[in-house]
């Protein structure tokens, strides 16, 4: 069993692993398929969205619930959970078939498929992530996330070099990541154990935390098409995008180091242990406020540079600009622990409610500033709504472990 110390920084390398093996799956894609490469685009950007919506809470509620009421409440839970995964994954996988054409721009039926499967294997990944982590297992959840983009890398360096060009084919790379759960058999395996909450709390759990997560990734990432949508140049949204890329990596970072954080505040919360989740949370305010004026004033001087060099010379974003969006983006770490610290007091409902209003002031904030450019629009818009979010969930957690009295 690696220590805590361990824990965080296989976690951290391997979530940085992941990140880069995932990077490459993409690129060797689409400088293979070209054009082509469309529909496994719109699969790869659905492949984010069930990670948000299944995996991340799926992976939460076991280790959150494993660690307050043991394995038997999982075990109670499953049945339920796995026909809401099924439904879940029939839906997905209608919609994709209904939609096929403006989608894929395919008749066949392999990327509607593909997309249920996907579904399916996101939940799987949740469900052994989530067990592995209720056991502690964290160096085995590190390897997991290096393990599935890795699986998915070789399949496609496989059909590059085999001059495979079926973009079914490299759709199906995204797929077999999923395959390496078949490793870690006994993560989905939950004894009787005791059972102390009800089953259908756990949709309850699942659907608040997928919510609010969904949300969050798509206030995340989807700038760059709320920009084409407003009227952005082309060059505008190239731009918002790399920009967006650059200073989300931290975030896409945490994602994978969190799951650490699940337990640790969850025994916190069970044991009682009001003063020091109070500590923690004072912490996480005044590190939030620190990592916001350096993300700001680096943001200003050193993010276009770096976008530039990153990004190639053609992409130009503005200094301002630049700021906003790497406050933004700390903004989103933050709000990342305060939700895993929401969901450790299994209070689901918070955070979908918190990310629900960011949303909506975000909607305001658009119609608000709508006669600025259309590029300064989007990123205030994001900013504002990370830090609704931000201050939702930071009060929500201030009156949960007021002092009593």
């Amino acid at each position: 069993m690696l220590t805590r110390r361990q824990s965080t920084i296989a976690l951290a390398i391997g979530s940085a692993l992941s990140g880069i093996l995932a990077y490459l799956v993409f690129a060797l894609t689409t400088r293979t398929l070209g054009d082509d490469a469309a529909p496994v685009s719109v699969l790869w950007s659905y492949w984010g969205f069930a990670g948000a919506a299944l995996t991340f809470p799926l992976q939460h509620w076991i280790a959150r619930t494993v660690t307050a009421d043991g394995t038997g409440s999982v075990r109670a839970a499953l049945p339920r959970v796995g026909g809401l995964v099924a439904v879940v994954a029939i839906l997905t996988g209608g919609l994709a078939w209904w939609g096929r054409d403006p989608l894929f721009h395919r008749d066949d039926p392999w990327f509607p498929v593909l997309v249920a499967l996907v579904t399916l294997g996101s939940a799987l990944m949740g469900l052994v992530r989530g067990g592995l982590s209720g056991e502690s297992r964290f160096g085995s959840v590190a390897v997991s996330l290096v393990a599935e983009n890795a699986l998915r890398c070789a399949a496609v360096g496989a059909l590059v070099v085999a001059g495979a060009d079926d973009p079914v084919e490299y759709g199906f790379c995204i797929v077999a990541g999923h395959v390496v759960a078949i490793c870690w058999p006994r993560a989905l395996y939950f004894d009787r154990g005791r059972t102390s909450v009800r089953p259908h709390s756990a949709i309850e759990f699942l659907s608040g935390a997928g919510l609010a997560q969904l949300l969050g990734q798509l206030v995340l990432t989807g700038g760059p098409v709320a920009l084409a949508l407003a009227g952005g140049t082309a060059a505008e949204v190239t731009a918002l995008f790399a920009a967006l890329a650059l200073f989300r990596a931290p975030y896409t970072l945490a994602l994978g180091m969190v799951a650490q954080l699940t337990t640790a505040v969850t025994r916190l919360v069970v044991s009682g242990a009001d003063a020091t989740l109070r500590r923690i949370r004072t912490t996480t305010i005044a590190a939030t406020a620190l990592t916001c004026l350096i993300a700001g004033v680096g943001g200003a001087a050193l993010g276009p540079a770096v976008i530039t060099l990153v990004f190639g010379e053609s992409v130009d974003f503005p200094a301002g600009q630049s700021a906003i969006v790497a406050v933004g983006c700390a903004l989103g770490v933050a709000n990342l622990v305060l939700m895993i610290t929401a969901l450790a007091y299994d209070a689901p409902r918070t955070v979908a409610v918190s990310w629900v209003v960011a949303v909506a002031v975000g909607a305001v904030a658009y119609i608000v500033l709508a006669g600025l450019p259309a590029a300064e629009t989007i990123v205030w818009c994001f900013l504002v709504a990370e830090a609704v979010a931000f201050l939702a969930l930071l009060v929500a957690d201030a009156r949960r472990s007021a002092p009593a009295g």
